[in-house]
């Protein structure tokens, strides 16, 4: 794999990754060269990030009618790695990767078939004060969650 900013050592940095979203590509998604197109990871990053956050049953918090915090995204970077083309079947890894006080890393992989690595990104994602705007810290059960411990 190319060397990317965000990751040291590649092989151990793979091999972290436990929850994963299986996707297969849609006609729709390829662009005119008949390839995924690049927007299209990022929906991708969205899709199991959220299936991530139900898993440790944050999303079902944010989205409660009275919630007064949700998740924001301060920032996303996308690598692309290897082409990926239509009807190929994909597996859309999510970790976190660190937590801060009411930030958290998450890094993606996202392999074919073979198990290579295709695509990989990074996002930071910070808890936010609907009423506000402003970052809210992580409750000390959730932070232990996301670290998983």
């Amino acid at each position: 794999m190319k060397q990317v900013s965000y990751i040291e050592d590649a092989v151990s940095w793979a091999q972290e990754f436990s929850f994963y979203m299986p996707t297969k590509v849609r006609f729709s998604e390829t662009d005119m060269f008949g390839h995924l197109n690049n927007k299209v990871p990022f929906t991708y990053f969205e899709e199991a990030r959220i299936e991530f956050f139900k898993e440790l049953g944050f999303m079902q918090e944010w989205t409660k009618k009275n919630a007064e915090l949700m998740i924001v995204v301060a920032n996303l970077q996308c690598d692309y790695i290897k082409q990926v083309y239509f009807d190929e079947e994909l597996k859309v890894y999510v970790k976190v990767q660190a937590v801060g006080n009411s930030s958290a890393d998450l890094h993606y992989m996202i392999t074919n078939e073979k198990e290579e690595i295709c695509i990989v990104g990074r996002s930071t994602m910070v808890q936010a004060s609907k009423a506000t705007g402003k970052s809210e810290s992580w409750p000390e059960a959730w932070k232990t969650k996301l670290l998983g411990k």
